[in-house]
């Protein structure tokens, strides 16, 4: 009697699989074949939950905006504004392996990103997703007028972190990450309190209604 395998479990199993090829080798070299011999498989492993290599990606991309969607959920509701700064930002350093990773692979998947309609639709997603869990991070710290160029140095400064994690892994720890993002949010001209929260009743024209999403942690 075959063994049963949990659908969701193998897709997940794939997914890993397949950031883990993609930060290792890139985009060019990447196919179902060549992934599916590096799980010990034939392609119909891939095949039968991904029938193509845009859907793989596909999946990629939503589970990137699934996870990233629920851990902005549990930063926003850390009720302190710099407290929930900090660890908006903290959350794009690629710290871990994992993140680290994921990491590399948007930095795999750019440069293929006008040739490969997933991979468009990848980037056109993620982009507004990161400045939106950025803005929800410092309206109630910042005045409107200068929100979309506080959340211009935000993003420029974690993409900067994040490059030079890719190229020196060995120079940028993790705790070096921290270390430079302590001194960062220290340096920013932030007030030292903010506005209270919205009430419940105003709270779905808040964060939430702004549409953002971290897409990430390719993070």
């Amino acid at each position: 009697m075959p063994r049963y395998v949990d659908p969701e479990e193998r897709k997940a199993a794939i997914i890993s699989a397949m950031v883990d090829a993609l930060a290792e080798g890139g985009f060019p070299t990447f196919t179902l074949r060549s992934l599916a011999k590096r799980m010990g498989g034939s392609s119909t492993l891939i095949t039968h939950y991904f029938p193509n290599r845009d859907a793989l990606i596909g999946a990629l991309l939503e589970s990137v905006l699934v996870d990233a969607d629920n851990k902005r959920e549990e930063l926003l509701q850390i009720d302190d504004p710099h407290e929930r700064l900090h660890a908006v930002l903290e959350f794009f350093l690629p710290a871990d392996a994992e993140s680290l990773a994921l990491e590399r692979v948007r930095v795999a998947l750019v440069a293929h990103r006008d040739a490969e309609p997933a991979l468009r639709d990848f980037f056109d997603k993620l982009e507004p997703g990161m400045r939106g869990l950025m803005r929800a991070a410092l309206e109630e710290i910042v005045e409107p007028k200068e929100l979309d160029g506080m959340v211009d140095v935000l993003r420029a400064w974690t993409s900067g972190i994040a490059l030079s994690a890719v190229e020196h892994p060995e120079i940028w720890t993790a705790e070096r990450q921290t270390a430079a993002l302590n001194r960062f949010v220290s340096s920013m001209s932030l007030p030292l309190s903010a506005n209270p929260r919205k009430t419940d009743n105003s709270a779905s024209s808040g964060p939430t209604a702004n549409g953002a999403r971290r897409t990430t942690s390719v993070r």
